[in-house]
Parts: C-alpha cells; structure tokens; sequence
C-alpha cells in the first residue's frame, strides 16, 4: 500500500477509533466517579450546588481517563494497522 493510500484510507479508521474513545471513557469516567465519590452524576461546570474543589477534580478526572484511553484505543488501532498491511500508520 502506498503512504498516500494509506493515510487516505486510515482516515475514516481513525475517526471511529476517535469516537469509540470518547463513548468508552466517558463510560469509564461515570464508573470511576461512582466509586470515588459515592454519587450516581459527576458535577458540570454550571452545576450551582457543587463547590470549585469538587468540579475541578471532576474535571482532571475526565481528562486523565480520556486521554489513558484515548491512547490505548490510537495505539491498538496503529497495532491493528501494522498487522493487516504491514506498515505503521503516519
């Protein structure tokens, strides 16, 4: 497969990956908050009746678990890639 095609036709590969992150860590994030905070809802930015403390660690929660999972699911589509075509995705 040529660099060109290659990139071209990982394109779409990457973007469901993208979006398969998202909904996994999201889940991921619910769960952990759960278990962490004792309550079913994670506080939103605008939620008036959590303090600073708790929507920032909300916050830096999320985004640790996206990013974690965000990598493993990109890491685990390269893999993928290398073993159907023999090449590392750019």
């Amino acid at each position: 497969m040529s660099g060109k095609f290659q990139k071209v036709a990982y394109k779409p590969v990457g973007l469901l990956l993208g979006v398969a992150a998202g909904a996994i860590a999201g889940a991921v994030f619910k769960e952990v908050w759960k278990l962490t905070a004792g309550d079913d809802d994670a506080p939103d930015a605008h939620d008036e009746e959590r303090g600073w403390g708790e929507i920032l660690a909300a916050a830096a929660l999320q985004g640790a678990i996206f990013a974690v999972v965000r990598a493993a699911v990109q890491r685990g589509g390269a893999v993928s890639v290398r073993k159907v075509t023999g090449t590392w995705p750019d």
